[in-house]
Order: C-alpha cells, then sequence, then structure tokens
C-alpha cells in the first residue's frame, strides 16, 4: 500500500484544487483583472464602480432607441421619386438576380411610398410627413443611409447589432460598455433595459445578458407595471431593517468563500445584493415619471400605461442619475403588409405617432437640462426593408420584406456632427451606392465615443481574446460622423 497515492484517491475535487493553492474560479478571476488578483483583495472591490477611459471620452452615456421589427426606410427617411414613378411596376430583373427573400414570392413589383418628403431645417434634409416633429431636430443629426447587414431575420439580426454576433452566447453592448466603464450611478443598474410595444423583442433577453462577461454586468429590464425590477421588494413579512440584518450575514459568508475559492461570481452575489438593497429606495424614484412637471409630461406624450414615450422620459432620467447605457426596444416595426395590423397605410402611421413625438422630447429635453453634449442617443433596426411590395399570399395591403443590403439609423448628441448624411443609396433605394457602413463600423464608433479603444478592448474567453467587434479589424470608427 502505497500511503501517498491512497490519500490523492481518496481526496475530493475540491480539497484537490484547495492543496494545489488555485482554483478555476481563481483562474477565471485572475483573467478577468488581466493579473494574478487575489480573491482577498477582491472581497471589497466594486466592479460597478466608475472607471476611467483609457481614451480620450466625449461621452458618458448611451441611450439606443431601437425599433424592433425594422422599419421601412423608404418611408421615413429615403426619399426616392424614381421608386415613386415606378409604383407597382414589375421590378427590374437585376434587383432579383441571386437575391434570397424571406416571404416575397414570385415576381414583386417596386413600392413606391405613399407619403410626401420635404426638406428641413438648414442642413435641408428629406424626411416623410410621418415625423413632423424629428424634422425640427435633424440639424443635430447625423443619419446614416447606408447601414447594412449580413443577417435577414430578427433575432440574428438584433443578436449581431446588439452582441457583434448572430448566435446567442455573446455579451451585449451595454454589458461590454458597463464592464468597460463602470456606472456613475451606484443605487442604479449601470445597464437598464426598457420595453414598449406589448412583447420583448424578437431576439430576447439574449440581447442584454453578459454572455461570458461577469453576470454582474447584466442588463436589468424594468417593468411598466408590479415592481419596477423584479425581486427587488422585500419577502412578505420583512422590513428594511430585517433585510439589511440578512444581507449583512450572506456578505460575511459570501465573503468567507470568494477568499477560499476566489470564484468572481461570489463577488458578484455580493455586488447585486448591495446593489437590490439600494435600489429599493432609488428605483421607485426614478420610475416615478408623474413627478415631473406638466409641461415635461405633454412635451413626451406620457401615458397611464407602459410606453415608448414613458420610457424616452425614464431614459432622460436614468442617464441623469448617471445609469452609463439605457437601451429602449419598441415592438412592432414589422412592416410586411398581410393585414392591417400590419401594413403602411394603417399601422405605420400609428407607430410613427407613438414615437416622433417623444423621440423629439428627448432630444430637447437632454439639450436644455445640459446632458446633450455627454450623451449619444442613436436610433434605428435590425436591417431594412425591400423596395419591392410583399403581397404575402395574394395580400392587397402594402408592406416590404426584409432586407439586409441597406438601411437608415441616425445618431445624434455628444461627439456628432449634426446636420449631415452619410452613405447614400440607388435610386431605388435597394443597394448602397456610395459609403457603406457595417454594424462593427456601428459598435466601434460607439466604444470610441466613450473612449474605449474597440481593437484592444477585450475579454479573454475559450482561449481568445473576445470583443465586441468581432476577431478581425474590419470594424472601423466612422470619423466622418464626428464632431
Amino acid at each position: 500500500m502505497q500511503p501517498r497515492l491512497e490519500h490523492a484517491r481518496l481526496a475530493s475535487r475540491r480539497q484537490f484544487l484547495k492543496q494545489c493553492q488555485t482554483g478555476l474560479g481563481a483562474v477565471a478571476l485572475g483573467s478577468l483583472a488581466g493579473t494574478a488578483l487575489h480573491a482577498a483583495d477582491a472581497g471589497s472591490a466594486n466592479p460597478l464602480a466608475p472607471k476611467a477611459p483609457p481614451l480620450p471620452a466625449r461621452i458618458k452615456n448611451v441611450i439606443y432607441l431601437h425599433m424592433s421589427g425594422a422599419p421601412p426606410q423608404h418611408e421615413l427617411y429615403e426619399y426616392k421619386p424614381e421608386l415613386v414613378k415606378h409604383h407597382l411596376k414589375p421590378c427590374p430583373d437585376e434587383l432579383m438576380k441571386g437575391q434570397r427573400f424571406p416571404f416575397i414570392k414570385g415576381h414583386p413589383k417596386l413600392l413606391g411610398s405613399p407619403y410626401k418628403f420635404s426638406q428641413h431645417g438648414e442642413s435641408g434634409a428629406w424626411l416623410s410627413e410621418l415625423l413632423p416633429n424629428i424634422g425640427t431636430q435633424v440639424d443635430d443629426i447625423a443619419f446614416i443611409k447606408s447601414m447594412n447587414t449580413d443577417q435577414f431575420n430578427h433575432a440574428p439580426a438584433e443578436l449581431f447589432i446588439y452582441t457583434g454576433s448572430p448566435r446567442n452566447g455573446g455579451a451585449a453592448m451595454g454589458s461590454w460598455i458597463t464592464y468597460g466603464l463602470g456606472s456613475e450611478s451606484q443605487n442604479l443598474p449601470g445597464f437598464v433595459v426598457l420595453i414598449s410595444g406589448g412583447t420583448d423583442p424578437t431576439g430576447g433577453k439574449a440581447l442584454w445578458s453578459t454572455g461570458f462577461l461577469p453576470s454582474v454586468y447584466q442588463g436589468v429590464q424594468c417593468r411598466t407595471s408590479g415592481d419596477p425590477i423584479l425581486y427587488v421588494s422585500n419577502p412578505k413579512g420583512m422590513d428594511r431593517e430585517s433585510r439589511r440584518r440578512s444581507l449583512d450575514t450572506l456578505k460575511g459568508l459570501n465573503e468567507l468563500e470568494l477568499q477560499e475559492f476566489g470564484d468572481p461570481e461570489t463577488l458578484t452575489r455580493i455586488s447585486q445584493y448591495e446593489l437590490a438593497y439600494r435600489m429599493q429606495m432609488s428605483v421607485p424614484d426614478v420610475m416615478n415619471i408623474a413627478s415631473e412637471p406638466q409641461h415635461i409630461q405633454e412635451a413626451y406624450g406620457t401615458t397611464s400605461g407602459g410606453s415608448l414615450a414613458n420610457n424616452c422620459l425614464l431614459a432622460r432620467r436614468l442617464v441623469e442619475r448617471g445609469v452609463r447605457y439605457v437601451q429602449l426596444y419598441d415592438w412592432g416595426w414589422d412592416i410586411h403588409g398581410t393585414g392591417a395590423g400590419d401594413d403602411i397605410l394603417t399601422a405605420l402611421p400609428r407607430k410613427c405617432k407613438e414615437m416622433d413625438k417623444p423621440v423629439a422630447a428627448l432630444l430637447q429635453d437632454l439639450k436644455k437640462r445640459g446632458l446633450f453634449d455627454s450623451t449619444l442617443v442613436v436610433w434605428g433596426g435590425e436591417f431594412g426593408r425591400t423596395s419591392m411590395n410583399e403581397e404575402r399570399g395574394g395580400s392587397k395591403f402594402l408592406g416590404r420584406d426584409h432586407h439586409p443590403h441597406c438601411f437608415t439609423i441616425w445618431m445624434a448628441g455628444g461627439g456628432i456632427k449634426g446636420g449631415m448624411t452619410l452613405g447614400e443609396t440607388d435610386e431605388l433605394g435597394y443597394f448602397i451606392a456610395k459609403d457603406p457602413v457595417g454594424v462593427h463600423d456601428l459598435q466601434a464608433t460607439i466604444l470610441h465615443l466613450l473612449g474605449l479603444d474597440p481593437y484592444r478592448f477585450s475579454f479573454p474567453y475559450q482561449g481568445l481574446d473576445q470583443r465586441l467587434i468581432g476577431p478581425s479589424n474590419e470594424g472601423k470608427v466612422l470619423t466622418q460622423i464626428l464632431a
């Protein structure tokens, strides 16, 4: 009998790793910090504490307005007289060759917009009559009319924009940003998600997941009914003092576990318990938009229930309190024309009316409060819509199919050159004619404005330095739109 071998055989996995004075959790924590960080040193660290960016920053906060379902650019921002001229005429063969469509069958007809366009502001930007309020703000906006993606289904396209990959498992942009910069608000989450339109975006909660990043950086969804954040209230029968004593005890136990095993998720758990306790006081206050003056309520067009207007006002209140990244998802922009509920003539005007006023009010409000220069506002969808009428199943309603080759987004706020347009499409609004902009270009530009180097900003995972912009350096900062 060999005592040492027998001892090794009987030892548990935990004992073995402890005797080796390292463990997988300690290795992960070391990778997280980029150095050999000891668990004892990390016990008092706050992962959401604000961090100085490595490069000069133009902005401190981001509000991203996502119109989930992909709004039709031809009805909003793309003035195409030639398309109107050839309305309901057969689509040219060159637009069909080698193309794939999710729903269009046979040989479709071109679809000119039924809405009038006019020029606005000193910049002379063309906008649809559906957007009268945003039309007053065009000189503060940089329009990008040559966005493109390689995804033509909703969920993969949304995942691509927000995680850098069309597959589940990536880290959301808001998680990347709070991982890199922390948050100036210590009583609210650093990354907040607000939903309107009656349902989650097609990409689901993976759009605000941390993926491989520590879970403390996950987006927190605020709800419009019941508790604003799930489980933030005390359990039935527990008052605030009892909650504090319970958390102190849990913190002590978790710190012992952190010192022994070095698992970074233990540090996350400590931080989240403490943040939840602080949020019990701060969240009801920030979510109480009824405390806003009447003229502000009227400017945004707030309602008694959950709406995009309410969420736009909440977004301003959140960045005002130091929240780093606020993501708004508004469902209902999937204008296929299969019926009156998703067509260009009835459904689209309703969605534009719900969006136009509060988005314009948000830009104006940020300017009045001195937040515009430190906040980036982004507006867009996940892809574009075709220049042809879909006519699915012989439908007589007007609608457009998914189109990855070109779509319009816009940016405004800190570091952005307002009153300009980047890129253009052909005369039918089908292909990009000048200055194509990819998803990774957009991501690189947002990181750059925050003072983060999109090429060096990474996280070690599965043997690779993972990045929001992906493994190659295809993503380029859009210097043309920078002030």
